[in-house]
């Protein structure tokens, strides 16, 4: 069993990482019939890349959230 991140800082790239590595290529596979989930998946990475940019806690919150919904 992986380790669990304990904190706000280590959960949010772990998390995104889970969803780049795993989730999207399942997206991918899929062909056309996966372009709205990617879409959807690649803003919610921009969105948390921008909240650690910024240090914005409770926008990497909210992302972290958001990301945990995509499930491959």
């Amino acid at each position: 069993m992986a380790e669990e991140a304990k904190t706000l800082g280590d959960a949010l790239p772990r998390e995104m990482a889970r969803v780049r590595d795993q989730v999207m290529p399942a997206y991918q596979a899929i062909g056309d019939a996966g372009a709205y989930g990617l879409h959807a998946i690649r803003g919610s990475l921009d969105n948390a890349a921008k909240a650690m940019a910024e240090g914005d806690v409770a926008a990497m919150a909210r992302a972290l959230v958001d990301l945990q919904g995509y499930q491959a």
